[in-house]
């Protein structure tokens, strides 16, 4: 043979080899110019000697001889063997030889013979490629095929593709005339391009469907590389085929599972959670999906445990069909029966067979139900058992066939199905409801390994249907105490018409501490409040409350806006200080405090009807909008201090005078941040948004709803809440002033010019209780401070009558002694009164006192 190592040929191969020629004495004859290659010897320096001189070890003769035995098989066949011969160099080389007989039965028993002879290392590389290929060729596990340059077949091993409508004899045939053409010419081009390019392919998944059984196929993996002749042109391709359509199964059903699971801790909402569920379940695994649930999960219910009675389901969620198709009618939900003792249902025949192809029951594009198909007729056998699933095949009998068993109602509920399967939700023993499964057209029926892997997703929907009920559950409580600490939704005062809108924010996010207030003050004045209380849940809307009661508790004092919140700065202060060194009784820390900063934003802000001005301050939140009269919307201008809870920061107070029949509109800042840019623009889209819904010209308990329509419902990130109050006067017809000297005889002036003004107004009825206010309280200014009185009528809802002294001492009522001939001016004037009392001014103080008016 060759010489080189680039010798494709057998290796005793008589085209250009090593050969030597020996006599019946075992000198060497004849030396080939290969043999001359090998060895570094030249024929004149070998020819005529022994054999024997060739041997690294001459005393090896006898050795090399007895590898050929003896008998006549060695005479007649020839024998092989290996030698150390001594190259020219003078180093030794292992070689193989083969001894082939010349003369065996001529005259004379003459017994020439060739010997062929190639290096060792060549000889058994030869030996392990030919071993290689023929085992390959004889293995099972894989499918083995050499094409020619035509891509038609030449060799395959009996294991190449064992499926139905592969035929048995392979040779010349393309992959056309036993596969689908769209399957075989997608193989056929990537085989082309290995042939053309010579660049191995490598991990290529292909789908293989027979023409005589064309259902899910299979799923092959192809590796391929080129095959070259001796001179190098390409003379085919090998190519390996290994079916992986279970391992591709199994992947697909890990990938479902976990893609369900992600879609399951999605959210917090009990619908949405099912609605993911079931969008990720139709069409990758069904053709339709449908989830029950118990009416009362949705209210965050929790359902009897099994073994009681039938519990009634509502359908919640559908994917993959006519929402109108499966959305019909209700359910119930009972105990699963007892363990079927019928077999599982088979797939037809010889559905787990080896050669059978088996549904690609995980394959993407599945195809979509077939409204148009007869309904289920039948219902195959099923497998049930306690908290498992039931599994219905054979549903679209053809017609004709025999009918088996009626189809549950649930499977035969989308129509041309031809399998369906159901798997409870359940969780700690309680059932919540189930999940449904349908398979429509020509996909592949459903298996006890899908129901397998539906009650695993069944099972983990529970848990998370099981959560989002307990969050609904705190939630409904959260927003029921927090509608319920909240005053409602529309107000009429003298002072102001006021309404408010509050959305509470999505399950995600929870609910918040958004809270506002109309406070009614003395003088017809009014006070309105809104606030946002940092983090979400139970805990914002209890500080929510126990805000807003602070905020009422010191409203009825009379406090100037900024000296208000610097009393609830305080009071936020003490709370956080408290949760942060309450421990249990135990001496163990309690709950940890919600994390997240601590404490409020809040806008107090107090209209005066009489003067027109508006008062206000902030802790930290959004200024309020004004729409004057004119159209125009514009911003206040505040000076805000910070958030409460933060301390040792002022409030600064802002003074405004509102015309009458202004819109004033508070507001919390989840209305101007959505997510849908800064709050600039928020602001500026809530400006639009007033304008757009005349809050001029319509009452504000529609114009609100208009304010937040295009809001998500339901999508809310955070609470948002609108405050619209449109401002009145009290003309000057019902308000009468009059200025007092500190003389006590002014008292029966004071008591003659309010009994004028009540006839005036028609209040003659409230003239004796009117006179005795009116006397005890200018009394007590003159007595007590002295200085010039200022006496005020207002005629609002109620008759108010103010005294106003330079003193800042606030008046108490005491209990006078029997023996006491004074003390008992303020106990007359409360009991006279509807209410009563005072509050400090920029000059000293202001008493006041509160009446009825008389029906009309």
């Amino acid at each position: 043979m060759r010489a080189t190592e680039s010798n494709q040929d057998y290796p005793f191969a008589v085209t250009d080899t090593a050969a030597a020629l020996l006599d019946d004495s075992g000198t060497v004859t004849a030396w080939t110019p290969a043999a001359e290659a090998l060895l570094q010897r030249r024929s004149a320096d070998v020819c005529g000697r022994p054999a024997r001189d060739l041997l690294a070890d001459a005393g090896s003769w006898a050795a090399v001889l007895a590898q050929g035995g003896r008998g006549g098989a060695r005479e007649r066949e020839g024998w092989q063997g290996r030698a150390t011969l001594r190259h020219g160099s003078g180093r030794e080389l292992e070689v193989g030889f083969r001894v082939i007989p010349l003369d065996h039965g001529a005259p004379g028993g003459a017994a020439r013979c060739l010997v062929l002879g190639a290096p060792l290392e060549l000889v058994a590389r030869w030996r392990q490629d030919h071993a290689f290929t023929h085992e390959l060729f004889l293995q099972g596990r894989v499918g083995l095929a050499v094409f020619d340059a035509d891509l038609r077949l030449l060799r395959t091993n009996t294991h190449l593709l064992p499926y139905t409508g592969v035929p048995v004899d392979l040779g010349g045939r393309r992959l056309a005339d036993f596969l689908w053409a769209e399957d075989a010419g997608i193989i056929e081009d990537r085989l082309r391009e290995v042939l053309h390019t010579g660049n191995p392919l490598i991990g290529f998944n292909a789908t293989t469907r027979t023409l005589d059984d064309p259902r899910g196929g299979r799923i092959v993996t192809i590796q391929a590389f080129r095959l070259q002749e001796p001179d190098g042109h390409p003379m085919g391709v090998a190519t390996v085929f290994t079916d992986v359509t279970d391992h591709e199964r199994s992947r697909g059903r890990l990938d479902l599972l976990y893609r369900a699971t992600g879609a399951l801790g999605g959210s917090l909402s009990v619908l949405r959670t099912v609605e993911d569920l079931v969008a990720v379940l139709a069409p990758t695994f069904g053709d339709c999906a449908a989830v029950d649930l118990a009416e009362t999960v949705l209210t965050g219910g929790e359902p009897p445990a099994q073994g009681h009675q039938p519990l009634p389901l509502i359908r919640m969620a559908v994917a993959g069909a006519d929402p109108d198709v499966l959305r019909t009618g209700t359910a119930h939900f009972a105990d699963p029966p007892a363990p079927a003792a019928s077999p599982p249902a088979a797939n037809g025949p010889g559905a787990n067979e080896p050669g059978a192809n088996e549904p690609g029951a995980n394959e993407p594009g599945a195809n979509e139900p077939n409204a148009d198909e007869p309904g289920a007729h039948r219902s195959g056998p099923t497998r049930t058992r306690e908290c498992r699933g039931e599994l219905a095949t054979g549903l679209g009998t053809p017609p004709g066939a025999a009918l088996g068993e009626a189809a549950p109602e649930w499977a035969a509920a989308v129509p041309g199905a031809h399998s369906a399967m159901t798997a409870p939700l359940c969780a700690r023993g309680i059932g919540f409801g189930r999940l449904m499964l349908w398979r429509t057209g020509d996909t592949p029926p459903l298996e006890e390994d899908d129901l397998a892997l539906l009650e695993e997703i069944a099972a983990r929907a529970a848990v998370a249907v099981d959560n989002a009920r307990r969050y609904t559950k705190e939630r409904r409580t959260a927003v029921g105490l927090q509608r319920s600490l909240l005053p409602p939704a529309t107000a009429e005062t003298p002072a102001l018409e006021a309404a408010s809108l509050y959305l509470p924010a999505d399950t995600d996010s929870g609910v918040g501490g958004d809270w506002f207030d109309v406070i009614p003050l003395s003088s017809a004045r009014v006070a309105l409040v809104v606030g946002d209380v940092a983090g979400h849940g139970l805990y914002a809307t209890a500080m929510m409350g126990r805000l807003r009661s602070a905020v009422r508790a010191m409203a009825d004092l009379e406090l100037e806006p900024e000296e208000l919140l610097a009393h609830v700065d305080d009071m936020v202060l003490q709370v956080v200080a408290e949760a942060e060194s309450e421990d249990t009784e135990d001496g163990e820390a309690g709950p940890p405090a919600p994390s997240g900063p601590a404490g409020a934003t809040c806008l107090y802000a107090v209209y005066d009807p009489v003067t027109r001005h508006c008062v206000m301050a902030s802790a930290g939140h959004p200024p309020p909008a004004v729409v004057s009269p004119d159209g125009t919307v514009e911003y206040v201008e505040l000076s805000p201090g910070p958030p409460l809870g933060v301390g040792g920061w002022p409030f600064e107070p802002v003074e405004r005078e509102l015309p009458a029949g202004s819109v004033l509109a508070l507001y919390t800042d989840g209305l101007i941040e959505r997510g849908e840019g800064d709050i600039d623009q928020g602001m500026h889209d809530l400006a639009d948004r007033l304008l757009r819904a005349d809050v001029l010209g319509r009452p504000l308990r529609q114009a609100r709803h208009d304010i937040v329509e295009g809001l998500p419902p339901g999508r809310l990130r955070d609470d948002v809440t609108l405050l619209l109050a449109r401002t009145r006067v009290v003309d000057a017809g019902s308000l009468a002033t009059w200025q007092l000297d500190a003389d006590p005889a002014v008292v029966a002036d004071a008591r003659h010019l309010v009994l004028e003004q009540l006839s005036t107004w028609e209040l003659d009825e409230l003239a004796f209780s009117t006179e005795l206010i009116v006397s005890e309280l200018v009394t007590n200014a003159i007595r007590h401070a002295g200085g010039p009185v200022r006496l005020r009528l207002i005629r609002a809802d109620t008759l108010t009558c103010e005294v106003s002294d330079s003193s800042n001492t606030q008046p108490r009522m005491r209990r006078a002694r029997n023996s006491e001939e004074g003390g008992r001016g303020l106990y007359i004037v409360a009991q006279l009164s509807h209410r009563w009392g005072s509050r400090y001014t920029a000059g000293g103080k202001t008493v006041w006192s509160e009446q009825s008016l008389p029906l009309a």
